[in-house]
């Protein structure tokens, strides 16, 4: 975001979304206003040395290299829909999303393209100026980013302003939405998942203290609930398991562990709470499963090349 031109001339104010704002505890005196993202040869120094290390960390590297052969945008797993952030939308439920080169990209479309650009743009370290660049930037703080789900990122404003009007960063309706039934089913249906029988598990957002993480009748499960310790004064818990099985879903809540004596005496880092989020009328067998369809297709496989086999006997 570019809002250092914003600032007055003396750096004690800056205007955003036309409210003028006081500045608290500016560190601009390096900034010129003539040019104000220009940096000086230290500043320049440090940048250019963590660009090095970024590029060249051989453990970050392989870190990457596993997100990418074993991550994805969504996933679709026996019957439900795993997300991180959101399906954009508008205040009506309808998708939203870009519109690149006379093509628009809205709901499940919006997630397979803006992955294959994330694959595209870090198979091409070098590059810096094409639109699978871009567009990773993109889902870094674009306001119809699935990996982000919000108007601004007001980090700045966090730093350096105190009024709570400026740290508003305005999420997607979604976040609303998602405590509809029928919308969660139109979301199920997008992702070509059966809506009567799936759920949308959803991470991204830490669930507050007092917040249902189980919503729209079950269809909707927020599991990012504060495994991150600064988390836990705002979900004032310690994480949550998401188990599925035969019998059904539950989900389990975690206390948070605080230390070790205290783990010891009170045995409060085994503590949990199980909640049923869905019972199965009869158990689910492996058949039924992603596994299972594999594992059937593997049979199906075997079966052909006996065939084959006995033929050229």
């Amino acid at each position: 975001r570019l809002v250092l031109e914003k600032l007055a001339p003396d750096f004690s104010t800056i205007k955003l979304n036309g409210d003028t704002y006081t500045i608290e505890n500016g560190c601009f005196a390096t900034v010129d206003q003539a040019d104000p993202y220009k940096l000086l040869p230290e500043e320049q120094e440090v940048i250019d040395s963590l660009v090095e290390s970024f590029t060249h960390s051989e453990k970050l590297h392989r870190h990457m290299d596993f997100l990418l052969d074993h991550g994805s945008m969504y996933l679709r797993y026996n019957r439900n829909l795993l997300l991180h952030g959101c399906v954009p939308v508008d205040e009506d439920g309808n998708f939203i999303g870009l519109t690149i080169k006379g093509t628009t990209y809205t709901g499940r479309q919006l997630f397979d393209m803006l992955e294959a650009n994330l694959r595209l743009a870090y198979s091409q370290p070098t590059e810096n100026a094409d639109l699978a660049t871009d567009l990773m930037w993109y889902l870094w703080t674009g306001p119809n980013s699935p990996l982000f789900g919000k108007h601004d990122m007001t980090t700045f404003e966090r730093y350096f302003i105190s009024d709570p009007k400026a740290h508003v960063e305005g999420r997607n309706p979604y976040y609303h939405l998602r405590k509809d039934p029928e919308f969660i089913k139109k979301i199920l249906a997008e992702f070509v998942l059966d809506p009567e029988v799936g759920h949308v598990i959803n991470g991204h957002t830490p669930v507050k203290k007092g917040t249902d993480p189980i919503m729209a009748n079950n269809k909707m499960i927020v599991i990012d609930g504060g495994f991150s310790k600064p988390y836990q004064k705002t979900t004032g818990i310690g994480g949550y398991t998401l188990l599925d099985n035969s019998y059904g879903m539950q989900l389990v809540t975690h206390q948070p562990f605080t230390t070790k004596a205290d783990a010891i005496a009170n045995l409060t880092d085994i503590i949990s709470t199980r909640r049923v989020v869905e019972t199965e009328a009869r158990r689910r067998t492996v058949a039924e499963t992603d596994i299972g369809t594999e594992l059937q297709d593997e049979v199906e496989v075997l079966k052909r090349r006996l065939g084959e086999l006995r033929e050229e006997d």
